[in-house]
């Protein structure tokens, strides 16, 4: 198993008006966790050309494995297989494959607007729409797919399970919380920097409740035998400063 940073990109004015509210993001982190992944980052960018290009271009010169969802339509704000061709440096070409599947999708009524959706940066690769035929596509590593949940989620997973099995971990990051109570969040400081000393891969996490001053939700994520040792220690902290603390969760989460 390796690592490869993981992002996704969503796009649509929609989105940053509030007309839809994204779905993506939440499925998503579902979706990689169950294969042992992280999402690292996500963007939301509206339909704006020289914006999705020059974000386009950023992240393809990263090491980084990127969902784009949206954009990929026929209609004129579809913006994102062009900026996707301008950003990579290529020109768009009408796909063989990806326009036999549209006509054999839907005949005569492909022509003239619906075959459009097939002009995609030269040399893109194709992932399979299940839902109509009509294909997203890819280039290295960032893979463009229709914003629609019900045909980009599954076409998600088959990129995953098709060319991602190496990233795949059976041994996930787990994380685990604590809620420590009547104690300022400064306190907790230089704990905090000793055990991310101490356990190099260990994540923490210290949110305040907005509702309850008295209560900070701590939280442990990493390596199950990381969170294993730095809680016990942790919590050996605590009681010998006699802090009060309780377990939000009994049960360790899968991240």
């Amino acid at each position: 198993m390796s690592k490869m940073e993981t992002g996704l990109l969503l796009i649509g004015d929609e989105l940053l008006r509030g007309n839809r509210k994204d779905r993506h993001m939440e499925h998503m982190i579902e979706v990689l966790s169950r294969r042992g992944m992280d999402l690292d980052w996500v963007q939301i960018i509206g339909d704006d050309p020289d914006r999705i290009t020059n974000t386009l271009r950023q992240t393809m010169a990263q090491s980084a494995l990127v969902f784009s969802f949206g954009g990929i339509g026929g209609t004129p704000d579809d913006l994102t297989r062009a900026c996707a061709a301008h950003a990579a440096g290529l020109r768009l070409r009408r796909h063989p494959e990806a326009a036999r599947l549209i006509e054999e999708q839907f005949g005569d009524a492909a022509y003239p607007h619906r075959i459009v959706m097939a002009e995609l940066p030269e040399g893109a690769a194709l992932i399979p729409n299940p839902i109509n035929k009509v294909a997203g596509f890819s280039i290295a590593d960032h893979h463009f797919l229709p914003g629609f949940p019900n045909m980009a989620w599954p076409m998600a997973e088959w990129v995953l399970d098709e060319h991602y099995s190496h990233l795949f971990n059976d041994r996930p990051n787990i994380e685990e919380r604590i809620y420590i109570l009547n104690t300022p969040e400064s306190d907790l400081i230089e704990q905090m920097e000793h055990l991310l000393q101490a356990y190099p891969g260990l994540k923490l996490s210290s949110l305040p409740s907005t509702e309850n001053r008295s209560m900070i939700d701590f939280g442990l994520k990493g390596p199950e035998n990381l969170v294993t040792l730095a809680r016990k220690e942790l919590i050996n902290w605590l009681d010998d400063k006699g802090i009060n603390w309780d377990v939000l969760d009994q049960q360790m989460t899968e991240i």
